[in-house]
């Protein structure tokens, strides 16, 4: 009777194991090049703004200092995302891969640091962005039915579960669904800044002193210290987070040599525009020591504002962070997807629902992941610094990886070739936000470091390991028929 599971295992063999091989998108196999330049643009966007322009506002201001350094932080912020996001175009226009990072590292370096590059993002930076999200969502909804005091334990961890469960079934349900809900919540995101903006607009014009106050003596009380400027661009950068993961799902996306590079220029300039806009029009109504105090500064500048109608900013966040959450583990289950069709994470994650046409494994394990974080963790900004160190290492290695090409490919067809200066300079600034970081806070960094060293023996039991006991493989093979049967998953491209 092994017969069944055995040609259920065989649609997987022939990929299992091998690097580099690309899945084809056309005639019905692998996942469908069904992304516009709009849907491009939206997911970019979608996953740039979420949690960070609500959390994020909190803890610039606490390491700047000043509301001037504060909104220098989230324009430079914005200015080297979009250098970063410019050399990413040329990678995701030279390595045509689904992937991102882990494809580039894999063409460069080899299988171990690809491994560790996909460790790093999936299993770590991916999953605790999205926990982030969701901690973000449920704060903001609880915080009108408990406006003076904290609500009861356990329940934002409740809310922020149920939101990661909605989108993940959402995501294996549909890739369609996961686009109309990234696509929706995204204009509902940018039209609930607009009106931040709009209210701030106007109340400067008005001309009433008071809400000038914010930005009198706009540098005093700057921070003094590089250390602690280089953690205010954590927060910074952690609200710009997103920019490059359109390159992770590169064969999904219609024409990539045109739709990559515009969708990275657009969505880049527009969410820089309107952090900034938006810091400045709350500062016209929340103070810097308010904004300090408060774990929900939306919420305190609607209070403000808008009186009766404030129920309306929690909806808005709601919005933003729902679309921002989707984003992620859209994009994340496509970096276990090829991770796994590069023989370095079970190929299980390779298959595809025959129904709904969905990643179904990679989905589960995305969110199954997400809710674990969302168990362990008990604040927000220490998981944005864990996971900020080991980000910007990783983004690092892939500027190497793309001045490594430079070296290695010369001749190699470049659609987008970026002056050297620019991954020189993103570089540079990788280093010191890796360095500089772990001088401030050691304890922080350390906890990033290792999370990085985690991935060394994983790799070596798992794919280093060559030589393993029969009956580890038998065991994997039953594990993964077992799988196969209750998702109805089979591996797409050798279907006949």
């Amino acid at each position: 009777m092994a017969s069944a599971d055995d040609a259920l295992l065989k649609t997987g063999d022939k990929k299992a194991g091998k690097e580099g091989e690309e899945t084809t998108n056309g005639g019905g196999k692998g996942l469908a090049a069904t992304l516009g330049l709009w849907n491009g643009v939206s997911m970019i966007v979608g996953c740039i703004i979420g949690s960070g322009i609500f959390v994020s506002p909190t803890g610039v201001q606490e390491k700047a200092g000043s509301v001037g350094m504060s909104l220098i932080v989230w324009v430079a912020s914005g200015f080297f995302a979009a250098i970063g996001a410019y050399c990413y175009a040329e990678l995701g226009t030279l390595i045509r891969k689904s992937g991102g990072d882990y494809a580039y590292m894999m063409e460069a370096f080899g299988p171990f640091w690809a491994f560790l590059r996909l460790w790093i993002e999936a299993i770590v930076v991916r999953p605790c962005t999205a926990t982030i999200v969701a901690i973000t969502f449920a704060i903001y909804m609880l915080r009108p039915f408990f406006p003076s005091c904290p609500p009861p334990d356990g329940t934002v961890q409740l809310l922020a579960a149920l939101l990661l469960l909605l989108l993940t079934a959402v995501n294996a349900y549909s890739v369609r669904a996961a686009q109309f809900v990234m696509d929706f919540f995204t204009t509902a995101k940018i039209f609930a800044l607009c009106c931040i903006i709009g209210t701030g607009a106007f109340l400067l014009c008005t001309g009433n002193p008071k809400y000038y106050d914010s930005f009198e003596n706009i540098f005093e009380g700057s921070a003094q210290d590089v250390q602690s400027v280089s953690l205010a661009f954590y927060s910074g950068l952690f609200a710009y987070q997103g920019w490059n993961y359109l390159n992770f799902i590169v064969e999904e996306l219609q024409n990539p040599k045109r739709n990559l590079p515009l969708a990275i220029i657009i969505s880049c300039s527009l969410c820089t525009v309107i952090y900034t806009l938006t810091n400045i029009a709350l500062y016209t109504v929340v103070s810097p020591d308010e904004m300090l105090a408060s774990p929900a500064v939306a919420i305190l500048f609607a209070e403000k504002m808008y009186g009766a109608f404030a129920f309306v900013m929690p909806i808005f966040v709601a919005f933003s962070t729902i679309g921002s959450a989707n984003g992620v583990i859209f994009t994340s289950s496509r970096l276990f997807y090829v991770g796994a069709r590069e023989g370095q994470m079970p190929r299980l994650l390779t298959m595809i629902n025959k129904q709904t046409r969905t990643p179904l494994p990679a989905v589960l394990f995305t969110g199954f992941l997400s809710l674990l974080y969302l168990i362990l963790s008990d604040n927000v900004f220490k998981l944005i610094n864990y996971t900020q160190i080991v980000y910007w290492i990783a983004i690092a290695a892939a500027m190497v990886a793309l001045l490594w090409f430079r070296k290695t490919m010369p001749d190699a067809p470049r659609p987008i070739r970026v002056p050297t200066i620019f991954p020189i300079i993103f570089l540079l600034g990788c280093i010191a936000l890796v360095i500089l970081p772990i001088m401030a806070d050691p304890k922080e960094a350390a906890v990033g470091l290792l999370l990085i060293l985690s991935g060394i023996p994983v790799y070596a039991i798992f794919i280093g390991w060559k030589n393993k006991p029969k009956c580890f493989d038998t065991s994997m093979d039953k594990l993964t028929i077992f799988c196969q049967k209750l998702f109805m998953v089979v591996d797409d491209e050798k279907e006949e």
